[in-house]
């Protein structure tokens, strides 16, 4: 399983949508719907860890790079494993969330 840090997914992110160039990257936030509207990482997709397995084609058919996040990253880490299995490239985001808060990033 791919697993980056919060300097790195912010870093991701800010090429992202800085440089035209540069590969596309998509936050997938696997927390429930309440979590989510409680503070997000901005631009993330919400696909509750509850209807993943319903949902999965709209993970696997996003464009370049797609992280997976949760609050503390163990239920992103089931997510990413489970792609993994299935033969899709995607990272788990270490830390989740709640690094991301900690690294004094906003959340929407």
């Amino acid at each position: 399983m791919r697993e980056i840090d919060i300097p790195t997914l912010h870093d991701a992110l800010a090429r992202a949508t800085s440089d035209p160039a540069a590969p596309r990257a998509t936050v997938v936030d696997v927390r429930e719907t309440h979590e989510f509207e409680s503070g997000h990482v901005p631009g993330a997709v919400n696909i509750p860890l509850s209807e993943f397995v319903e949902r999965v084609d709209e993970v696997t058919s996003l464009p370049g790079e797609v992280f997976v996040i949760c609050e503390v990253g163990g239920r992103s880490a089931q997510v990413t494993a489970w792609l993994g299995q299935q033969g899709y490239d995607v990272a788990n985001v270490a830390g989740g969330t709640g690094a991301w808060r900690a690294a004094g990033h906003p959340v929407v």
